[in-house]
């Protein structure tokens, strides 16, 4: 199986510079990043068009993640468990989730394309996020290889 990552910046700026690559580099599995739109806007027919499937999570105009695939893709989840919000908190406390995490399983892999936070200067805020973030991608990606030891994981 070919796979690849790539940071698109836009998928609907870039969407015939992609669907290109994936014929080209007869790539199977392509996680995204950065897509920069919500699901009704994003191209999937381009994708289709060339005989591929996408999962996508993006929320608005920011971050964004998609997997695309010629195989069928299972088990598809937006997110993971421990991911932390950021922003303001609702009334709950709780601070939103961005899109920045998205999985499924291919053909007996499981990919997950991440969108991971930039963390700016050490006294910023994004930075104690990004590394909430992180923490909280390492702690579920244990709990996966633990529960499912025998399943190859992509964390792309």
């Amino acid at each position: 199986m070919r796979m690849a990552t790539w940071n698109v910046n836009s998928i609907r700026a870039r969407v015939d510079r992609v669907t290109d690559y994936l014929i080209r580099e007869d790539i199977d599995v392509l996680c995204m990043q950065e897509i920069k739109c919500r699901e009704h806007q994003f191209p999937f027919d381009a994708f289709t068009a060339v005989g591929y499937e996408v999962v996508m999570h993006g929320l608005n105009q920011w971050n964004g993640v998609a997997i695309a695939s010629r195989l069928p893709m299972t088990d598809v989840e937006r997110d993971f468990p421990s991911m932390p919000g950021f922003g303001e908190p609702d009334a709950d406390g709780v601070s939103p989730l961005e899109a920045r995490a998205i999985g499924a399983t291919v053909d007996g892999v499981r990919f997950y394309s991440l969108y991971i936070p930039n963390g700016r200067e050490l006294d910023h805020p994004h930075y104690t996020y990004k590394l909430e973030w992180l923490r909280g991608l390492a702690r579920d990606t244990a709990g996966w290889l633990a529960g499912s030891p025998e399943l190859p994981l992509a964390l792309t």
